[in-house]
């Protein structure tokens, strides 16, 4: 029979009585088997091949840390204050959420407790879930049972394929503001169709599948510091490649202003540093910019085209007609540049005196709002 080794040993921490059960051999709980940890745990050593349960269980803190990652079958948590994962626990059973709170570092999210394929958990609630990273390996679902210290908040995962690895964190924090960020993510910064943003809290959520997300708003979230209208919240993300908050999601929010949830469309969490919540903003009246008169005689007054609501739309083109149809002027993001000179089509009589008087009709594509306007305009010829 081949013998195998176990080093256990039980050492001081940091110049205090506390003691560790550090295990630096081969150590694995059997189907049934029961083992409880009182005091912290220091994983050097083999320790995932476990079937039966563990539990961390006292009124103090307890820390798991070492070089190698554990990984238990059943697992419950019942501390009085919390325990605290300095290295990843994985779970492929059950995880029993009883009392105090799982804590991983929230400046490093490669420390999580990981729930593997098959694995489930229960009794998550306010003072008893994950307060910092959760993760998931092998699944497709799931509803990442997150928070901070005091409550509970969710992020449900919907992926289109199965994910190898993707995990969520919340931070009841300001995105201008972060503290385990190096930089900052400037709720004005953001596409023109947005509203306000969340300046409360926000999620940070990593996966390189296409996903949707159901995150929830509460009392402490604030939404009517963002809006009166529950259905125009939608979840907004901060775009790695843009550099600023984008919208995630074209949903109504479902609720009210103290509760309600906001539903994504399908995007890949891996392209956003962080989500939170947003709104839609107010668009503009729809298929009417109305009628302009363009005199470019140097006055200051008309001397060009100019569309105020082209502001709202940087990414947008306008397209001039003659009365005949004749496309006499195309500009890509137009900034009041038509004065009366053509930069297309056959120009008719004296071309280096501009167009001549008369009706023009116009199309102004707002690419950022997703809208299509279009109107008339006269001109009088410059003299």
């Amino acid at each position: 029979m081949k013998k195998i080794t176990v080093f256990l040993l039980f050492v001081g921490l940091f110049g205090n009585a506390q003691t560790a059960l550090h295990n630096a051999g081969n150590l694995r709980i059997h189907n049934e088997g029961k083992l409880g940890f009182h005091t912290d745990l220091i994983n050097n050593g083999i320790f995932d091949e476990n079937e039966g349960l563990a539990g961390f269980y006292g009124e103090n803190t307890i820390d798991v840390s070492g070089a190698v990652p554990t990984t238990f079958a059943d697992v419950e948590f019942a501390t009085f204050v919390a325990t605290v994962l300095r290295t990843t626990v994985n779970a492929s059973n059950n995880v029993n959420f009883i009392s105090g709170n799982v804590l991983t570092p929230r400046d490093n999210a490669s420390v999580s407790l990981n729930f593997l394929e098959n694995s489930f958990y229960n009794g998550e609630g306010d003072t008893n879930k994950v307060d910092g990273y959760a993760s998931i390996t092998q699944k497709s679902e799931t509803t990442f049972p997150v928070g901070d210290f005091e409550q509970l908040r969710p992020l449900i995962l919907r992926s289109e394929a199965v994910n190898s690895f993707a995990s969520c964190a919340y931070f009841s924090e300001d995105p201008n503001n972060p503290s385990t960020f190096t930089t900052s993510f400037n709720t004005t910064n953001k596409e023109v169709s947005l509203g306000d943003i969340s300046t409360r809290e926000f999620w940070r959520l990593e996966g390189n599948v296409p996903s949707t997300i159901e995150i929830s708003w509460n009392a402490q979230s604030d939404i009517s510091a963002l809006t009166d209208d529950p259905t125009l919240v939608i979840p907004v993300g901060w775009s790695k490649a843009l550099g600023q908050w984008v919208s995630l999601g074209t949903n109504a929010g479902i609720g009210d202003l103290t509760n309600g949830i906001a539903v994504s469309e399908t995007f890949v969490p891996d392209d956003y540093e962080i989500i939170t919540f947003g709104t839609g903003g107010q668009l503009l009246e729809p298929l009417d910019l109305g009628n302009y008169l363009v005199t470019p005689n140097g006055d200051g007054r008309n001397d060009a085209l100019v569309i105020p609501e082209l502001e709202a739309s940087p990414n947008n083109k306008v397209l001039i007609f003659d009365r005949f149809g004749l496309k006499v002027f195309e500009k890509t993001n137009y900034v009041d540049e038509f004065d009366g000179f053509a930069t297309s089509g056959n120009v008719p009589m004296n071309p280096e005196k501009g167009l001549p008087s008369g009706v023009y009709f116009y199309i102004a594509y707002l690419y950022d709002l997703d809208l299509e306007f279009q109107g008339f305009l006269y001109l009088s010829a410059r003299r």
